[in-house]
């Protein structure tokens, strides 16, 4: 298992990275990644990092940091006070700009609704009961979405837990869970539909708006 770890990481380091382009014209816009090696496959990109399969590993995949670097460090921690969950991934190694991680097989609840594809209420429950198991080793599960969070056979995962190092409360599983409740269970979960992205990410759009006027009404309020 040592010499296949370290195998990989030379793979990584010799030719993942020195060949792949990873820019951004943005901080907040998601990466754009070019030149990919051969026998390697993109299986997506976030805002400072993106997550590569190689056909010959593919019982791991590799997140590789764009920028804030420093953040690796602290995804790195994340993990380590972790430890091994069935709802989450595992941190089998890391480099200086990337981390190779345990690979999570399923499809994101973004893409579920996308694709007309029912989410269990199982799904809900395995995730509420992976963010407490996160609380209990100190953690503060931060910035849980739909797409960040995956199902597999009527299970549910959490694929990315970068920020739970962040302080503060984050209430996008919490606002998902509700709509899942009053509203995805009695339309959606009955009648599946295929929802275009397009009309998914008005609703994300529009969700982050609420959100801002509704965090700079307490703004203002609290300084009356």
């Amino acid at each position: 298992m040592r010499n296949k770890i370290s195998d990989f990481k030379n793979l990584i380091e010799r030719e993942l990275l020195y060949k792949v382009h990873l820019t951004s014209e943005h901080d907040f816009d998601p990466i754009k990644v070019d030149n990919v090696p051969e026998q390697w496959k993109c299986i997506g990109a976030g805002n400072y990092a993106a997550v590569f399969l190689h056909l010959n590993y593919e019982e791991w995949v590799v997140k590789v940091y764009s920028r804030d670097v420093k953040a690796l460090k602290k995804e790195v921690h994340v993990y380590q006070k972790l430890g091994s969950h069935p709802a989450y991934s595992e941190l089998i190694g890391f480099g200086d700009r990337y981390l190779i991680l345990k690979r999570l097989k399923g499809i994101t609840l973004y893409d579920a609704v996308h694709k007309g594809k029912r989410i269990p209420q199982g799904v809900i429950k395995d995730v509420n009961k992976a963010l407490d198991y996160a609380r209990t080793q100190g953690l503060n599960p931060y910035d849980v979405h739909g797409k960040n969070v995956m199902m597999k056979d009527g299970r549910g995962y959490v694929v990315d837990i970068s920020d739970f190092y962040k302080e503060g409360i984050d209430k996008k599983w919490d606002d998902l869970e509700t709509a899942y409740n009053k509203i995805y269970k009695h339309t959606l979960y009955l009648f599946p539909i295929k929802i275009p992205y397009f009309i998914l990410d008005l609703v994300r759009y529009g969700y982050r708006k609420y959100k801002n006027v509704k965090k700079r009404v307490r703004t203002k309020r609290s300084l009356i």
